[in-house]
C-alpha cells in the first residue's frame, strides 16, 4: 500500500492493529482496486458470542476513533467506482459470515459523503477543531476570551508546559489517565491497558506526542496526541485530582497550539462532546479553544446478513432498541 496516499493515521492499516486489544477482534483491511481507482477500508472484525447453526458469526466496527472506506484515487467515475467497491464487499461479506457494520466515518476527509448509497449515513454531532492553517495568530483567533484569560492565569500560577517527541515510554502517562478516567466514572472499556499503550508506541512512535503540564517540576497534566501532517489529533488525556482547579489542561491546549503553527500543522482536532446536543458540556469546553472551527461528523450502518441480524435479536432478545447492532446492546 502506498502510504502516502494515506490521508491520516486513523486509515492506516497498522493503527487497527493498535485496537484489537480494546475492540476483542481482529483488525482487517479490504482494499478494492479497478480502472476507476482505488478504495480501502479498515475495521476490526469481532465474533458474535450466539452461534447459529453451529457457525460463529461476525460484524464489523470503526477501530476507535475514526475511519471508513476511502477512495484513494479514482481515475474514472467516482458512483461507479463507489457501485464497484459495494459489490465486491458484499461478497467478502458473506463469504466472512459478516452480520452489520458500524462505521465512524472521519469528519476531516469527508467520506461519509462518498458512501451514502452504501450505507445508512446519520449525521451525529459537530467535532470541534482548532485552525492553525488560516490564521496568523490562532490564540488570538480561535481561543475564546475566557480561554485566553484561563491560560494566562495558569501561567500566571507558575504553569508551564513541555512538548515529548516520539516518548520513549507511556508510563508515566497512563496513571494521570486512569486516575482521570475513574473521576469521570468511565466505562471500564476505556481504561486501556498498558499492552494498548505499548502497542501504540511500537507502531506509531514517530506519530505520538506528548504535552505535559508542569507545576514546581512535577508533571500534573497530560495529553497524548497523534500528529500526521496536516493534522494533530487528541488521543487520550488526564489531569491529576489535586490540581484540577488550577486548569492545567488550557496551557497543554496553549502548547499543542504553539508548537502546531510552528510546525506547519493546518488544524488540531479535539473532537466532539459524548452526545449530540448542541449544549453539551465537554463540546462546549472544546470551543473555547477552537471557536470558529467545527466539523460535521457522521455515522453510518449496514445490515449485511437481514436474516441472521433478525435471528440474533430474537434469540438475544434485542429487538427493540436504538443501540446498533441491537444484538450487542447489553
Amino acid at each position: 500500500m502506498e502510504r502516502c496516499l494515506i490521508p491520516d493515521i486513523y486509515f492506516d492499516p497498522r493503527y487497527g492493529k493498535t485496537c484489537e486489544l480494546i475492540e476483542a477482534g481482529e483488525a482487517r483491511t479490504f482494499e478494492y482496486v479497478s480502472e476507476q481507482g482505488k478504495i480501502i477500508h479498515s475495521f476490526i472484525q469481532r465474533p458474535i458470542d450466539t452461534k447459529i447453526g453451529g457457525e460463529t458469526w461476525f460484524d464489523l466496527v470503526t477501530p476507535y476513533g475514526y475511519g471508513g472506506p476511502l477512495i484513494l484515487s479514482c481515475t474514472g467515475d467516482r458512483e461507479t467506482l463507489v457501485r464497484e467497491f459495494e459489490a465486491a464487499f458484499v461478497a467478502y461479506c458473506q463469504e466472512h459470515r459478516v452480520v452489520s457494520e458500524f462505521i465512524r466515518f472521519h469528519p476531516l476527509a469527508e467520506n461519509a459523503l462518498d458512501f451514502q448509497g452504501v450505507y445508512d449515513v446519520s449525521y451525529s454531532r459537530h467535532t470541534v477543531a482548532t485552525n492553525l492553517r488560516d490564521y496568523e495568530d490562532p490564540f488570538m483567533a480561535e481561543f475564546s476570551k475566557s480561554c485566553r484569560k484561563g491560560v494566562r492565569r495558569a501561567q500566571a500560577q507558575g504553569i508551564g508546559y513541555e512538548v515529548v517527541e516520539r516518548p520513549a515510554s507511556l508510563d508515566g502517562f497512563i496513571p494521570i489517565y486512569y486516575e482521570t478516567m475513574a473521576r469521570n466514572q468511565a466505562e471500564a472499556f476505556y481504561y486501556f491497558g498498558k499492552p494498548y499503550f505499548d502497542r501504540c508506541l511500537e507502531l506509531f512512535r514517530d506519530n505520538i506526542m506528548l504535552v505535559n503540564a508542569l507545576y514546581e517540576g512535577k508533571v500534573i497534566a497530560s495529553e497524548l496526541y497523534f500528529v500526521w501532517h496536516p493534522y494533530i489529533h487528541s488521543h487520550l488525556s488526564g489531569t491529576l485530582d489535586a490540581y484540577l482547579d488550577m486548569s492545567p489542561d488550557y496551557v497543554i491546549m496553549y502548547g499543542i497550539m504553539e508548537w502546531g503553527k510552528a510546525h506547519g500543522y493546518h488544524f488540531i482536532h479535539t473532537g466532539g462532546g459524548t452526545s449530540s446536543d448542541p449544549e453539551d458540556p465537554l463540546y462546549l469546553f472544546k470551543k473555547k479553544f477552537g471557536k470558529n472551527t467545527d466539523f460535521d461528523f457522521y455515522t453510518g450502518k449496514r445490515i449485511w446478513n437481514q436474516e441472521i441480524y433478525d435471528t440474533l435479536c430474537t434469540q438475544i432478545g434485542r429487538n427493540e432498541t436504538g443501540f446498533f447492532p441491537a444484538y450487542r446492546r447489553r
